[in-house]
């Protein structure tokens, strides 16, 4: 598969069918984990738990068979590096056939921290579990995507601009397909927080903030989505064989109050 294909073809799995991972894929999970590298040089330790063995289980997904926990320092821009390399490690489960879901509450956080050995300065965003997809989805499952509108987004025009925030980009077709990805990347609630302004070759990324996802224990979720969103960004860079410089340095670009900015992608 290419990486439009598994990223318009992957979904959250909430409902798994209950078999055990592959002795195969437990080993490829468990040396790809091992070093994801992300554009802020910020370690982001990958573990993976099995289920039955701590008693992990959430009140949204049923029939996993083991979880990976995320584990990274408290300290600024965590939280995205966080996003980036749960990202990769998401998008390659799925090409091997293993479903995923972010969660990020709807479980007992301390059976989690304990069971992946939470130390003080460190936090856990977000954990998923990984187990082969179920034939048919709960209905729980079903009710849940289509309260949060899991199967649309947010027009193009409304998140892509060009110069200054508002102005429609009219990219490239290389860098439009790029753009589609980003646009298909999974967020919070479905909430698609990421803003990009191109300007003289450069794309500029930032955060439009709602209220209710910053917590002192586990970061700023939204910036987690921007991650996911860079990352999907990067890889589509990367697949089209070019290589991306992300740099931090506010342009100094007029943006909305309740905007932020997060990083900058230059192509070389």
């Amino acid at each position: 598969m290419n990486l439009t294909e598994i990223v318009m073809g992957r979904k959250s799995v909430r409902t798994y069918d209950g078999k055990p991972l592959s002795e195969e894929h437990l080993l490829n999970l468990g040396k790809y984990i091992r070093d994801i590298p992300n554009p802020f040089d910020i370690p982001v330790e990958l573990k993976l738990l099995k289920a039955d063995k701590y008693g992990l289980s959430t009140l949204v997904t049923t029939g996993e068979d083991y979880y990976v926990a995320g584990i990274v320092p408290k300290k600024p821009y965590a939280d995205v590096a966080f996003g980036y390399t749960f990202e990769r490690l998401v998008l390659h489960a799925w090409e091997l056939g293993v479903g995923t879901v972010w969660i990020g509450g709807t479980m007992k956080r301390e059976l989690f921290e304990q069971a992946a050995d939470i130390k003080d300065g460190e936090m856990m965003p977000c954990v998923s579990p990984l187990g082969y997809p179920a034939g048919k989805r709960t209905l729980k499952e079903t009710m849940m995507r289509k309260g949060i509108s899991a199967d649309s987004r947010i027009s193009a025009d409304k998140l892509f601009f060009k110069d200054e925030w508002g102005k429609p980009l009219t990219p490239s077709d290389d860098m439009a397909s790029i753009l589609e990805l980003v646009r298909w990347a999974p967020s919070a609630v479905n909430k698609q927080p990421w803003r990009i302004i191109e300007r003289d070759g450069v794309y500029h990324f930032y955060e439009k903030k709602d209220k209710g996802f910053v917590n002192d224990a586990v970061g700023d979720m939204q910036k987690v989505d921007l991650g996911i969103a860079l990352c999907h960004f990067i890889m589509g860079l990367e697949e089209k064989g070019k290589k991306a410089d992300v740099s931090i340095a506010d342009p100094g670009i007029k943006i909305p109050s309740d905007a932020e900015y997060i990083a900058s992608v230059t192509i070389q």
